[in-house]
């Protein structure tokens, strides 16, 4: 009963993405890129109040992976608007990375409310494909709220090995899918063909453990939460880091 509650349910929001795919074809979306990065911005900035104290946390011993000379070199693996900055130890050089050239806007105001950073430049890249970045060239690697949204999950992560210096550490916070008996992983699944489009190719039906546990790190801290005071259909998320 209840999966073909949600088989019907999911039919039913698959027929209302239908304006959005005829946008799609017709080439009509590239105004909606332009305009996603000042939503994010906005619901970013939000999202930072409500979850302060996690992100203190994620990030906590991210010193930890300082050179012996006192250098830190960090990428992030689609900056958005540079939500994480603030979180980031004092003279830290930041590369910033992220496949949409309208954040850089909303970058260069967060850059200029955190100058405790270096930061080294801006590369309009997908996080599948970093060519332009070194193999084994940075001590850091993070990625907040992009696994849900990249095309390739496992390639990502390939990729964030790979310009990681051994011994460099990866950290994620990501929103997942919620446990299969729960009404949150109901409406996850009914509501992800519009979340689709409206999150610009987000998706909240990811088991995206499984893709970092299978990642090949050598060391994996990993912890599974409810995120406060957000909406129930990202409240799951899982944070933590890896170490090649």
């Amino acid at each position: 009963m209840w999966h073909h509650l949600l088989k019907l349910c999911r039919l039913l929001f698959l027929g209302l993405t239908l304006p959005f795919r005829i946008m799609k074809m017709l080439g009509l979306c590239a105004f909606y890129k332009r305009l996603f990065p000042l939503l994010a911005y906005n619901i970013t900035s939000s999202y930072n109040v409500k979850m302060h104290e996690i992100k203190r946390e994620v990030f906590r011993n991210i010193h930890r992976f300082t050179n012996t000379d006192g250098t830190l070199r960090l990428l992030e693996i689609g900056c958005g608007s540079g939500a994480n900055f603030k979180f980031y130890p004092d003279g830290c050089t930041v590369i910033c990375t992220d496949p949409n050239p309208h954040f850089e806007k909303y970058l260069q105001m967060s850059m200029q409310a955190n100058q405790h950073l270096t930061y080294e430049q801006f590369v309009v890249v997908s996080g599948e494909d970093m060519k332009g970045i070194e193999d084994e060239s940075v001590d850091v690697v993070v990625c907040t709220l992009v696994l849900c949204s990249v095309s390739d999950v496992q390639q990502v992560l390939r990729e964030a090995r790979r310009i990681l210096k051994t011994g460099g550490a990866f950290y994620f916070l990501e929103h997942v899918v919620g446990d299969p008996s729960s009404w949150t992983y109901f409406f996850q699944h009914v509501l992800q063909p519009v979340w689709y489009y409206l999150g610009d190719g987000c998706m909240i039906t990811r088991t995206t453990w499984k893709d970092i546990e299978a990642a090949g790190f050598s060391e994996l801290h990993i912890k599974h939460i409810e995120a406060p005071q957000v909406t129930s259909m990202i409240k799951p998320h899982i944070l933590g880091y890896a170490v090649k």
